[in-house]
């Protein structure tokens, strides 16, 4: 069977022998992959001009929405993908890591549209202000590229890879050209005709590219962005591509790595953090055989722990039953193929030299419902370096397999140099229950890592582990992890948008940004905005409202209300040395206040208040200082409707400015509120 490539809104058969994928169990042929004869050039191009204007015209509530509604179909066929995943080695555990994980991860950046606006460009932090009058002020504008995304997969995760990848990328708003791994590509294909039978997806905005793909880098340009997920070495060699350098094109890679896992000098036997770090080494040294780019490959514990630490894992790992994934009872599947299990072979070769094996081995191993002899099988491997100070191969060398190399150390200093002579890494981990320790890990580590992982008995119940990327933290490391960062929410996103600086009048720059600028035009309200549907306000319409002169009794009975007697609020003889020059209102009275004043009472469209997302109290309101409050339409975000409602709806934000006589802001604020849609 020939796979097929998805390019130019076709699905095309390849021509010529292409590259055989294997069974990883049986050893046969599952089908070949080729990119040969593909015109890499017209098929970016068809992405630009295809998919990316329709995604750009697309707000980011929308393309959040075609991510729920993807993710909810992928979710509702997803058993129909564990089969082929158990060719690639992986058991039902893996594959529920690759498949329900890529899809969850589809999810995740799905709900991240409720942080965003309801426009297809994202307005990015605060107002700089420029002038002494207001009259000039600057923002930032983060729009879509008008270019496309390459990504280049690896093949311990066909899908995960693909999907965490896409799930930023369509987003921001920008097409993708997906090229997975030549050696699992299958899997991705099939997934890929699924999501392309959708409809789901605007035409032009994925492309699949199954086999090598040589030349897919050469028609980049500086729209466009590159991401890698693979060896440290390909990285190098492809963040280096003329094309990349030469039109400075964004490169995100994120390498495998020597991750380290530590057993802090609490950790003593008995304890629940020495049982947690062995259970966490031997799932990532056999989970997807070992094959993730944030494995544990080294171990570093207490030198008068490591023959306890040895004999603890040997007793784990002798449990770990080796074979064909759907056996019953098998608990690690193969090598992705032989080619790989023999990389694997002869890393340790290498390895060994300087650390012997002590747990394992290589040639005497049992295999369950497979002939190990025609699959990808290695059973796990502990190694010892006694002197890792001395003998730098566990730092340098990487065996991706269920590889793991075990190293003493007689202080917490001596740890975290260990950790951090992997010349930077996706993740490393610390077991322990001291709080000092823990502190002096991260600080001293951080650096090095991409993250840190602290696990002990009070989030063990609850820790997703060591070797787990979550969506809404970056995932990637510096040094020889790569330098790059991939998902972490809102900044996973940014990596496909233009952050540009933009100057002018607050009025103008709330025409160009549909953002209400602090001192540009208002509107004045004809009738109370509170009384009109959410699709009648107008950005930058305002409420004046009626003022109010304060008294003492208001702070007073505010202070009885709320249970609040701070000594400047009622305590007029304990001002001196205070910024305060007589009693002073509780800031939360004068928001209380003007929300008085602003509300209308009888009902409307308003449904709920819905939050408060910034609040500043900028000067003291003093008995006798009367207040007002200009309401302000700073945003709208419309939202869907869902099943158990009759009613569509949208969120607003208010600009709250309270003033005082003389005009000047007291309190501001931003209020968000439900209102229903007319």
């Amino acid at each position: 069977m020939n796979l097929h490539n998805y390019l130019l809104g076709r699905w095309t058969p390849h021509e010529g022998a292409g590259i055989p994928q294997y069974d990883a169990v049986t050893g046969d042929v599952i089908c070949t992959a080729s990119s040969d004869g593909l015109d890499f050039a017209a098929i970016a191009d068809y992405g630009r001009r295809t998919g990316g204007p329709a995604l750009r015209r697309m707000t980011f509530q929308e393309r959040g929405r075609m991510l729920k509604a993807l993710a909810l179909h992928l979710n509702e066929i997803k058993e129909k993908y564990y089969p082929l995943s158990y060719r690639t080695g992986a058991t039902r555990s893996d594959s529920w890591i690759d498949i329900d994980g890529g899809i969850g991860t589809l999810f995740a950046y799905a709900s991240l549209r409720r942080k965003l606006p309801d426009t297809p460009w994202y307005v990015d932090g605060e107002q700089a202000k420029l002038s002494q009058e207001g009259t000039f002020i600057g923002h930032h504008l983060m729009t879509a590229k008008p270019g496309i995304a390459i990504h280049i997969n690896a093949f311990n995760f066909p899908i995960w890879g693909m999907l965490e990848k896409l799930s930023a990328n369509l987003l921001a708003g920008v097409p993708a050209i997906v090229k997975p791994s030549e050696v699992t590509s299958f899997l991705a294909e099939a997934m890929v005709r699924d999501i392309i039978a959708s409809g789901i997806l605007p035409e032009g905005a994925l492309q699949l590219v199954c086999g090598a793909g040589i030349g897919i880098l050469d028609p980049v340009g500086s729209q466009d962005v590159v991401t890698f997920t693979g060896s440290a070495e390909t990285g190098r060699l492809l963040k280096t591509y003329p094309t990349i350098i030469e039109h400075s094109v964004p490169f995100n890679m994120e390498a495998d790595s020597l991750n380290a896992a530590i057993l802090g000098e609490d950790g003593e036997p008995g304890t629940p953090e020495f049982d947690l770090y062995i259970k966490e080494v031997r799932r990532e040294m056999t989970a997807k055989a070992g094959q993730k780019c944030t494995a544990i490959r080294r171990m570093i514990v207490p030198e008068h722990l490591t023959e306890a630490v040895q004999k603890a894992l040997a007793r784990e790992l002798l449990k770990t039953a080796v074979g064909d994934p759907r056996a019953e009872g098998v608990r690690m599947g193969a090598l992705v193929n032989r080619e790989q299990a023999a990389e694997v072979k002869r890393r340790v070769e290498m390895l060994r030299q300087h650390s012997p094996i002590i747990i394992g081995d290589l040639v005497e191993f049992e295999v369950i419902g497979a002939d190990k002899n025609k699959g990808a099988f290695l059973p796990p491997i502990v190694m010892l370096n006694a002197q890792p100070f001395l003998h730098r191969d566990s730092h340098e060398v990487e065996a991706f397999g269920p590889v793991c190399t075990l190293m003493p150390y007689r202080s917490i200093d001596e740890a975290i140099e260990l950790a951090n002579m992997g010349k930077g890494s996706l993740v490393s981990s610390i077991a322990t229950y001291d709080e000092n320790i823990s502190r002096e890990y991260v600080f001293g580590a951080a650096p090095y890592h991409g993250r840190i992982l602290i696990l002990n008995r009070d989030s063990a119940k609850e820790s997703t582990g060591h070797g787990s990327p979550m969506p809404l933290l970056v995932h990637g490391g510096p040094g020889r992890a790569g330098g790059g960062e991939e998902m972490g929410g809102l900044r996973g996103i940014k990596h496909y948008l233009q952050r540009t600086a933009i100057q002018g009048h607050p009025t103008m720059i709330t025409a160009v940004s549909g953002v209400y600028q602090q001192g540009g035009r208002q509107i004045e309200a004809a009738a109370h905005p509170f009384s009109k549907p959410f699709e009648a306000l107008q950005i930058g319409e305002t409420l004046t409202t009626a003022k109010h002169t304060v008294t003492e009794a208001d702070i007073v009975n505010f202070a009885n209300l709320s249970g609040d007697h701070f000594y400047a609020h009622t305590d007029v003889t304990a001002l001196e040395g205070t910024p305060f020059t007589q009693r002073v209102a509780h800031g939360y009275w004068v928001l209380s206040k003007a929300a008085g004043l602003f509300v209308q009472a009888k009902k409307g469209p308003v449904l709920l208040n819905y939050g408060l997302e910034e609040c500043r109290f900028t000067k003291p309101v003093y008995p006798g200082m009367t207040i007002g409050v200009r309401l302000t339409v700073k945003e709208k975000v419309a939202q869907e409707k869902r099943e158990d409602e009759d009613y569509q709806k949208g969120i607003v934000k208010w600009l709250v400015d309270v003033y005082d006589e003389t005009g000047e802001t007291v309190a501001i604020a931003t209020i968000l509120t439900m209102v229903r849609m007319g």
